[in-house]
């Protein structure tokens, strides 16, 4: 019983590396043209959408195929056999009420890494609009429970902004795809940027405030939890019925990082 709860508990504080630091919202979309055909090898079947390419990668290179394929496929088993049931669990026990307001409380303590990254890629209006949606939901949403700011039109719907995105602005590309364990789709550039998130989430914080990371493994593995339900969905959207769910995951990928960064 030991083994199988330090699992866990590793499994969840890996994935607290990418739910707590990832942008929320939107969703990561399914691939374009789902009617397309491809084969394992990453050939396409020709087919009445082919034009529409189900799965072209987005301008990504991805030379670590045969490491990459392994490592996605050890995810996939934990995300079916450990995570998904913690996922259902927890939809199970609390109310979704319950769990909308611990979502909203994670996304408002992550305003840093959107005010920081919008200022760096020199939106200094959305950096205001952040910090606009902060206060409201911090004062009128009870500490981020309520998210008050979906009232206001004018700070309602500002876009997520990441460390990987604030790169891609500076003109650096992707660099190699990478499959991260348990974390799932990256690139090199995204890879780093994801430390920049970490270190700019208040949740990496709580450890040097305290001074022991006691503190942090709890306040993580909530913030995970929270935000499982959402992340699982996604890779479902981009993966359920995908002849190849390797090469669907890496288009939706691709896409998904190519849109965000038009933003």
């Amino acid at each position: 019983m030991k083994s199988h709860t330090s699992l866990l508990t590793a499994a969840l504080l890996a994935a607290a590396l990418t739910g707590c630091a990832s942008p929320r919202k939107p969703a990561t979309p399914a691939p374009t043209a789902a009617v397309g055909k491809s084969l394992s090898d990453g050939k396409s079947v020709k087919g009445a959408t082919d034009d529409l390419d189900e799965y072209a990668v987005a301008g990504i290179a991805d030379p670590l195929e045969p490491v990459n394929r392994v490592t996605f496929w050890l995810n996939h088993q934990l995300y079916t056999f450990v995570l998904r049931p913690v996922s259902k669990t927890y939809e199970f026990i609390l109310p979704k009420p319950v769990r909308k307001g611990i979502y909203n409380v994670f996304d408002n303590v992550e305003f840093p890494v959107r005010f920081v990254n919008h200022a760096l890629q020199g939106k200094f209006q959305r950096a205001g609009q952040e910090t606009g949606k902060f206060v409201v939901n911090s004062v009128l949403g009870v500490g981020g429970l309520i998210r008050m700011s979906d009232k206001f039109p004018a700070i309602a719907n500002v876009p997520v902004a990441t460390t990987g995105q604030t790169f891609a602005k500076w003109g650096l590309g992707n660099g190699l795809y990478i499959v991260l364990p348990v974390i799932g789709p990256s690139s090199a550039r995204d890879t780093a940027g994801l430390a920049g998130d970490v270190a700019l989430n208040p949740v990496t914080w709580i450890g040097f405030i305290y001074g022991t990371w006691a503190w942090t493994i709890p306040v993580s593995a909530a913030d995970t939890v929270s935000v499982l339900p959402e992340k699982l969905s996604q890779y479902d959207a981009a993966t359920k019925n995908a002849l190849d769910r390797y090469l669907s995951a890496r288009t939706a990928y691709a896409q998904f990082r190519e849109e965000q960064n038009r933003k």
